[in-house]
């Protein structure tokens, strides 16, 4: 039986309304929110879940949405996208673009306490990635951050860029996002503002309440590591462009 929780979520994003403060039937703490979520996957026919997104890995992001830390979601099949992406602006409620460093997995990676080489060890690709969201919520300090990690902390989908072949010897914490929207600059970072390392985000991720609510992460899943720069609120149609000095770019227009 579904979650009041995860009932509300489900029925607001069926109607393409905002998210607003879920009261008594709110998750009470981020272990009940994961519950939740894992509820709402469910229900999208997304367990096990094509991969994950991990928001707030930088100090600003944190601050920006009001977490102590970094927290999960799962990544349904269907939001995926090969780059150059050509989506329907009027698909979204309120989208955002994001400047993410993406992976692919090519070993399970159970849930537990990992170290940053175990982590990369597990790593089979990784490339550059836009990870969509929505602004579903009005107020987060009301809303809450349990009730945030059940809806998936804003995840809308995504644009994966093409495997970097030899990855591994490059120093991804130096790699350098630049993000344009409509030709012009939006904001830039580099790998290190992700927890100090992108593969530090993804051992994070290995002992996350995620991983533990979806059984571990597994081959094959995709991960959004993170955002170098903070959101970027989409307006309308649009072009969108990530450029990872050492990985490539992805591209992304809003019709």
């Amino acid at each position: 039986m579904t979650s009041p929780a995860a009932a509300s979520i489900l029925a607001a994003r069926h109607g393409r309304r905002l998210l607003v403060p879920l009261g008594d039937a709110a998750p009470a703490d981020a272990a009940a929110g994961y519950a939740a979520q894992h509820e709402v996957a469910a229900a999208m026919g997304a367990v096990p879940p094509a991969g994950f997104k991990i928001g707030a890995t930088t100090k600003q992001m944190q601050a920006y949405l009001g977490l102590t830390g970094p927290a999960a979601g799962f990544v349904p099949a269907g939001g995926l996208n090969a780059t150059p992406a050509r989506l329907r602006f009027a698909d979204f409620v309120a989208p955002g673009v994001e400047c993410e460093v993406g992976l692919r997995l090519g070993a399970d990676i159970p849930f537990g306490p990992c170290t940053r080489d175990q982590a990369a060890a597990a790593v089979a690709e990784v490339f550059p990635a836009i990870e969509i969201v929505e602004k579903r919520y009005g107020d987060l300090a009301a809303l809450g951050t349990p009730t945030l990690i059940a809806d998936q902390v804003f995840h809308a989908g995504g644009v994966l860029g093409a495997p970097r072949a030899g990855w591994r010897d490059l120093d991804l914490g130096a790699t350098r996002g630049r993000m344009e929207v409509g030709g012009s600059l939006y904001g830039e970072g580099v790998g290190a503002d992700l927890l100090g390392h992108p593969m530090e985000a993804l051992a994070w991720l290995a002992g996350s309440g995620a991983a533990q609510v979806f059984g571990g992460l597994k081959a094959g899943q995709v991960v959004f590591l993170g955002s170098v720069t903070p959101p970027a609120w989409i307006e309308g149609p649009t072009t969108v462009l990530v450029d990872f000095d050492t990985l490539g770019q992805v591209s992304l227009e809003f019709t």
